[in-house]
């Protein structure tokens, strides 16, 4: 610690810094130095981080939503690829991942999958492109179904935008 006082000392008189400033470094990096010997290594990593790295590290964090808190059409698209997988989303998705006023929807229709658009389990799934609407605060793909002999059919889903609430399938219109 000396040794970094002496040349940060050394530094200021060669440039001609002022006795006030060159205190103020020394002291700054001083109170840096005892920081940094007396956190654990986990610890000192994060307190010499710079600025832009924390900006960097922050912004990999916001890559989940833009920046006004929405979700992003990727997201949107992942959840709808996981949500439906290959043959329909599973009774824990259905519980925890659909909006309320949907699961009533759908329980008005016993006989009749909804979330599928069908009555019947589709060979396949697949998910089209995301198209986000932020005036509407609402996000959507056409879902398309596979069924044996190469019958196809397709439905819309739709997603809440709002990030501040977790991702869930808000609505689906069967007639895409």
């Amino acid at each position: 610690m000396p040794r970094h006082a002496s040349r940060t000392t050394a530094i200021g008189t060669a440039t001609g810094t002022a006795p006030a400033a060159t205190a103020t470094v020394i002291a700054i990096a001083t109170a840096v130095a005892v920081t940094l010997t007396a956190a654990p290594a986990a610890s000192a990593a994060s307190a010499a981080a710079t600025p832009a790295a924390s900006v960097q590290q922050q912004s990999r964090a916001d890559l989940r939503t833009d920046p006004n808190g929405r979700y992003t059409a990727e997201e949107i698209r992942r959840f709808l690829v996981s949500f439906y997988g290959k043959h329909g989303p599973s009774a824990w998705k259905r519980e925890h991942q659909v909006a309320a006023e949907l699961k009533k929807k759908a329980a008005e229709t016993p006989d009749y999958d909804l979330l599928l658009c069908a009555q019947n389990t589709p060979r396949n799934i697949s998910v089209g492109k995301v198209t986000t609407a932020q005036s509407a605060r609402v996000g959507w793909a056409t879902i398309t179904t596979y069924w044996s002999g190469n019958r196809k059919e397709h439905f819309t889903a739709y997603v809440d935008l709002d990030a501040k609430r977790p991702i869930a399938l808000l609505d689906v219109a069967c007639s895409a």
